[in-house]
């Protein structure tokens, strides 16, 4: 059942997928300005700009573009870039690792420090640890991620010196894979602080209330009256329903990740999707933003599929129909 269910929903991404792509494809299109005065600058003369809009087919009309589009995209052909004139399937997956650490490791910090945070606070509720974290995480939670990403910046970074301000690698590291690796995480260790604080606030903040409800269960008390130790009642009984929703939200954040990402590698000069996609949109370099939106909504739904199978395993009474 459960390989027939994940069969349904990845048919299910198509029209989704699709349809993300069309709004992005027509809003693209219909953005104010001249992508060509983008490209070629504002000296050239009309028979110029009208030969740039010939060869980038763009005195077309937006539905013939669009089908062009659909069709080399059903070969797997995302086109040329604009600005750069190579495919976009290389300009794109080139900054995919970049993006990919430091949103992964944004996302594992963020979930696991959560959790944890959330499930001692819920077990000493009410004490003064359990309300100056509930003050942070608040902070955390409603403090713009550009905000926080330039006090970091200025104060850990340009003030103390502690981590790099800028870029994913020193130029020319001394002493081999082991230093660059080191110089990586050195490089690492601040933007995926940044872009994991608003996700691990919330996660701190669901895990707290939904442990805390937990507890309070009559299965619970049950569990406590047969002499079970307080460590197995928590992890095996409570903490198990109690993911459900930190699942939930999770899952449904890893989109919101991405879009702080946008943020967080335009800040600290992080060589990733990010900083491509702000170039691409000031270039108007259409395919290549197409091709990040895309990949992007391929990520986000197929997270949220994810999130779904997890239920399943945490909670035995979850049946896929």
């Amino acid at each position: 059942m459960t390989r027939r269910y994940v069969l349904e929903r990845l048919v299910q991404l198509i029209p989704t997928v699709a349809g993300i792509l069309l709004v992005s494809f027509i809003l693209i299109q219909a953005a104010p300005g001249d992508p060509i005065l983008a490209l070629a600058g504002e000296h050239g003369d009309e028979a110029y700009y009208a030969a740039m809009r010939e060869h980038f087919a763009l005195d077309e009309p937006i539905a013939t573009r669009l089908l062009t589009y659909v069709e080399r995209l059903a070969r797997g052909d995302l086109g040329m870039s604009r600005s750069q004139g190579r495919p976009v399937s290389v300009v794109v997956w080139e900054r995919v690792p970049a993006t990919l650490l430091l949103t992964g490791t944004a996302l594992l910090f963020s979930s696991a420090v959560g959790v944890l945070l959330g499930v001692l606070t819920a077990l000493r509720r009410g004490s003064g640890w359990d309300l100056a974290a509930n003050a942070i995480t608040l902070g955390l939670y409603a403090a713009p991620v550009f905000w926080v990403g330039q006090v970091a910046l200025l104060v850990f970074a340009m003030g103390v010196g502690l981590f790099p301000a800028f870029g994913m690698r020193d130029p020319d590291p001394a002493g081999g894979w082991s230093a660059a690796a080191l110089d990586t995480l050195r490089h690492l260790a601040l933007p995926a602080l940044v872009l994991a604080s608003q996700q691990l606030a919330g996660v701190a903040r669901v895990t707290r209330t939904t442990v805390s409800r937990e507890l309070g269960k009559d299965y619970v008390r049950a569990a406590y009256a047969k002499g079970l130790p307080g460590r197995i009642v928590l992890t095996r009984h409570a903490l198990r329903l109690a993911l459900l929703p930190v699942v939930t939200l999770v899952g449904h954040r890893v989109g919101y990740l991405l879009g702080g990402a946008v943020v967080v590698e335009s800040i600290f000069g992080w060589p990733g999707l990010g900083t491509l996609l702000l170039s691409s949109l000031q270039s108007r370099d259409a395919p290549v933003v197409l091709g990040i939106f895309l990949l992007v909504a391929g990520v986000v739904v197929l997270a949220n599929l994810v999130t779904d199978l997890l239920y399943g395993l945490l909670d035995p009474r979850v049946r896929y129909v």
